[in-house]
């Protein structure tokens, strides 16, 4: 079986959440299971730096422009790079400018992935043709439809990592990206008046998975289902929705092994644990005292990471200790970065 993955992120060489992750390891595991899989994603500044070797796939006149279809290889990986510069070579992350604004032409660089994965799963490569086009996130929903468009050349999955953003753009591109008028209504991926390309996934897929089989649930409810749930209950009533847990990658996160630690430890060694907290203090400029709790936050400043609760919670948790000028510095840090908070509505 051959299978792509149309995406937007890649660990190590380019990440902004856990979608990163996935992509980075679910290929290799899939290889060593004996499936040939491949990977198409845009040519990122950090892909490019990251995969310097590539073969020219083919040249192609485009709705977006010109693009070029390159292949390399990282991480035992074949890699598919869509190398179009004027969308794609950018400061910033894949979809924000330096100044943490969603690119205005995001409705093209995101469309023109999702046309490539069609592409390719048309026979573009003709050394390699997929049976199943697997597509994550918003970044990668209108590949779903582009197949749908093109009479489903292959199966397709779209994998949910995160509802809330929907790449919602105005209805109005829909002529530039070349998808079918018919497309754009409530049966199709129109989303309250506007393109939706998480919608595109979640309807025009032959099966949605989420990121765990709790996730799976809760976005078929009003409380987490963001204007999506009565589609997502009805996939799941067809059996066209499921959760497969995200797991981890034991050859990075396991810390016998993982050389990003001061100390390394296992199961039979938790003591070790105790010159990483040193560290961390030292590296945070607070007191080091092993007998004092030290909370850490990995996550995007955002209310749906549940940060208000976390702060809420921080002067109990702190009483409990002697360190409320380590409450004091996580306010201020907290308020220095509001400013980066923004809506979780990508518009054009």
């Amino acid at each position: 079986m051959q299978v792509l993955h149309v995406c937007s992120e890649l660990f190590p060489l380019l990440k902004t959440g856990g979608l990163a992750d996935v992509v980075g390891a679910l290929p290799q595991a899939q290889i060593a299971g004996g499936t040939d899989t491949r990977v198409v994603i845009p040519a990122f500044p950090a892909l490019r730096k990251g995969i310097p070797d590539t073969e020219v796939i083919a040249d192609l006149q485009t709705f977006a422009g010109p693009v070029r279809l390159l292949l390399g290889h990282f991480n035992g990986v074949n890699i598919y790079l869509i190398d179009a510069p004027g969308l794609y070579d950018r400061p910033g992350s894949p979809y924000h400018d330096e100044s943490q604004y969603a690119y205005v032409d995001n409705y093209l660089r995101f469309a023109l992935l999702g046309w490539m994965g069609c592409e390719l799963a048309c026979g573009l490569d003709p050394a390699w043709r997929p049976d199943i086009v697997h597509a994550h996130d918003w970044h990668a929903g209108l590949t779903c439809a582009y197949m749908e468009a093109r009479g489903r050349p292959a199966k397709s999955v779209f994998t949910v990592h995160n509802l809330a953003y929907q790449g919602l753009f105005a209805a109005h591109h829909l002529d530039q990206i070349q998808l079918p008028s018919a497309f754009f209504n409530m049966h199709g991926l129109e989303f309250f008046g506007q393109i939706s390309y998480l919608k595109a996934g979640l309807f025009y897929a032959d099966h949605i998975t989420a990121v765990s089989p709790t996730y799976a649930h809760e976005i078929t409810s009003a409380e987490f289902g963001y204007g999506m749930e009565a589609l997502l209950a009805q996939r799941m009533l067809e059996g066209r929705l499921s959760g497969v847990l995200n797991g981890v990658d034991p050859s990075i996160w396991d810390p016998a092994h993982d050389l990003l630690l001061s100390a390394r430890y296992n199961r039979d060694t938790l003591e070790a644990k105790a010159e990483n907290k040193r560290q961390l203090q030292v590296a945070m400029g607070l007191k080091v005292d092993d007998k004092v709790p030290v909370f850490c936050v990995i996550s995007r400043l955002t209310r749906q990471k549940g940060l208000d609760l976390v702060l809420e919670a921080l002067p109990g948790l702190l009483a409990q200790g002697d360190n409320w000028y380590c409450w004091d510095r996580v306010m201020r840090n907290c308020n220095r970065a509001s400013w980066r908070l923004r809506p979780n509505i990508q518009e054009a």
